[in-house]
């Protein structure tokens, strides 16, 4: 049996979905959350990732729309307790994808670890009393590339599952994706 599995995203181009196979009997289960030769057969570079974070939401706590300007963050995205509606939107204009979403359900139960590549905005709402998502990204944070975009902006019509319970004043204060999208340079 093969631990884990890449699947290319089809409405992002360049994401990836990498889904163990946990084995599990009456302790819980056991799997595999990163494996560098998985990654390096989809053409990605598991060294090139340089910095682990996590975060912990509560239900209906909702994070994003995040992007970096410059040379923008590549990132592996897991939701390792509890349960997330995770969001991609592709915002490289060079890309067959530009402006394409994708969303996904990330939980505790599969262990999923969602690939975003630089260049594409991410956001999250936890689904769950609690929610840990872990992140591995592929360059040092710089707060001063940091680009966020409006979670409701008309034009992204992304469906959030929950009513938002609590966001940072960063967020709320996002413009909207035209206006964002001056100010990253694109």
């Amino acid at each position: 049996m093969n631990p884990m599995r890449a699947t290319e995203v089809p409405t992002i181009d360049g994401a990836y979905l990498f889904e163990p196979t946990p084995y599990a009997d009456e302790r819980g289960f056991f799997c595999r959350t990163f494996d560098a030769d998985v990654v390096r057969s989809v053409g990605l570079d598991p060294g090139a990732f340089i910095q682990d974070s996590v975060s912990r939401s509560a239900r209906g706590v909702l994070r994003g729309l995040h992007l970096r300007s410059g040379a923008g963050e590549a990132k592996l995205v897991r939701c390792s307790y509890g349960k997330i509606f995770d969001v991609v939107v592709d915002l490289r204009p060079d890309s067959p994808t530009y402006l394409d979403r994708a969303f996904f359900d990330l939980s505790d139960d599969t262990q999923a670890t969602l690939y975003i590549p630089a260049g594409c905005a991410h956001g999250f709402q936890a689904l769950t009393e609690t929610a840990d998502t872990s992140y591995r990204i592929d360059r040092p944070h710089d707060p001063a590339e940091d680009v966020t975009i409006a979670f409701d902006d008309p034009e992204l019509a992304i469906p959030w599952p929950l009513p938002v319970t609590s966001m940072s004043p960063r967020d709320r204060e996002a413009p909207n994706l035209a206006e964002a999208l001056k100010q990253e340079g694109s």
